[in-house]
């Protein structure tokens, strides 16, 4: 009788993979599933080690997508730049949700392993400095914590120096027409952009006369909604950081909760935001 029987059926799914490339094989599962290496014997450690991997992971696909929204406004290409900003939007609300398991961790769980995270800290992500860099918040302090790895220091420095998301956002107001101070159109892009009347003047026409501008219309409600969906992670971060920890300086020496507390308010497209009061 045992021989009458059927295997289980698959569904047609291919069951040998004897020299062909699997679903592990392509995800490169065995390097990611073993990156977990929890430095103490606590089983809360586990936790906080996945949710920053995997927000690393999600903050590549950010840089991946910035960076090719950047050069497609930079080319006056918007639609595909669109459809970027909008994915990565969703992107960090995807990062925003996130923080809700990392609540569940209490005071009292983190204290027990956050010795063994030495002097490192969110603070040292160089993926979160360059998605800052590409946003035009520009603080070369801020490249210091990688100067000990040559190629990264060196990618930071080229975002820094390069013109931003905004910076592009701003040139391609003043290749459309519209009339933009010079020192805004072509500065040094190492510097973070101060608010402008001229620019926020250009935005204000655009919404007075959205069917006219209709592609500049849709490019400012993106990049509102990126900042947007920024903020609230940031705020997020740091409402998380304060439910943990409380008012303890940070183990990369910052001040913690209050340090984070002041980058929420930080305003990346100044003149968007202004924009809204003159119409």
């Amino acid at each position: 009788m045992a021989n009458d029987r059927k295997p289980p059926d698959a569904d047609g799914a291919r069951l040998d993979f004897s020299g062909a490339m699997s679903y592990g094989d392509y995800l490169g599962l065995d390097a990611v599933l073993g990156a977990q290496k929890p430095r103490s014997r606590d089983h809360n450690e586990m936790l906080f080690i996945i949710q920053h991997q995997a927000t690393e992971l999600w903050m590549k696909l950010v840089i991946h997508e910035l960076t090719a929204a950047r050069d497609h406004v930079r080319a006056g290409d918007l639609q595909p730049a669109f459809k970027m900003l909008s994915r990565v939007a969703r992107v960090m609300a995807q990062l925003n949700q996130a923080w809700d398991v990392l609540s569940t961790l209490t005071p009292a769980e983190y204290s027990s392993f956050r010795s063994e995270l030495g002097a490192s800290s969110g603070f040292q992500s160089y993926q979160y400095r360059a998605i800052e860099f590409l946003l035009g918040n520009k603080n070369a302090l801020m490249m210091e914590p990688h100067r000990h790895r040559a190629d990264l220091f060196a990618r930071l420095e080229a975002l820094h120096r390069a013109p931003s998301l905004y910076d592009e956002s701003i040139r391609l107001l003043a290749r459309r027409g519209f009339t933009i101070d010079p020192s805004c159109a072509e500065r040094d892009w190492g510097t973070r952009h101060a608010y402008d009347e001229s620019v926020c003047r250009a935005w204000v026409e655009v919404y007075r006369a959205t069917q006219e501008h209709w592609e500049l219309y849709e490019l400012a409600e993106k990049l509102v909604d990126l900042e947007d969906a920024f903020r609230q992670w940031r705020f997020r971060h740091a409402t998380t950081v304060e439910r943990v920890i409380g008012m303890k300086r940070g183990t990369g020496g910052t001040s913690g909760a209050a340090y984070l507390r002041r980058a929420v308010e930080v305003e990346l497209f100044p003149e968007l935001w202004r924009a809204r009061t003159q119409l």
